[in-house]
């Protein structure tokens, strides 16, 4: 039999407001417990948003933001390892479908063998133009198509 509890991720949340500084705020929080980032989702609704991060010490993590006053909850997630290839999205959603289990949400991107932050912006050319004084490289919109 298989230890499926093995397969059980512990994913950081974060209800947080939808204002600038917020999100430094909360950085500024996992840097102080000493917390990597290893995957980060941000779904905003309105006023308020929802960050899910999934980190390297969790259990540090959670406790850090919540003496920090976050509000912060705790949920097992499951990580899968797919191939970049046509095809696999639909394999998974399938199986699960058919099983009648409901994917809530999920996050991933994959662009060969970097990794690449996405993020929806209030000043998409003011953000552009900071980003380029620190020296980061920001993708081009051909590698969409």
């Amino acid at each position: 039999m298989i230890e499926m509890r093995r397969y059980a991720i512990k994913q950081i949340s974060v209800f947080l407001e939808n204002k600038p500084g917020r999100l430094a705020r909360l950085a500024e929080a996992i840097i102080d417990a000493d917390v990597n980032i290893l995957a980060l989702n941000i779904a905003e609704a309105g006023d308020f948003g929802i960050v899910r991060m999934l980190v390297n010490n969790p259990k540090i993590a959670y406790e850090e933001l919540q003496k920090k006053g976050f509000t912060v909850s705790s949920i097992d997630v499951i990580g899968i390892k797919i191939k970049n290839e046509p095809g696999v999205l639909h394999k998974i959603a399938k199986v699960l479908g058919d099983a009648n289990i409901n994917i809530d949400y999920a996050y991933a991107y994959s662009g060969n063998s970097d990794a690449y932050l996405i993020l929806r912006v209030s000043n998409l050319n003011e953000a552009i133009s900071n980003i380029e004084k620190i020296g980061l490289e920001l993708m081009d919109e051909s590698v969409f198509g």
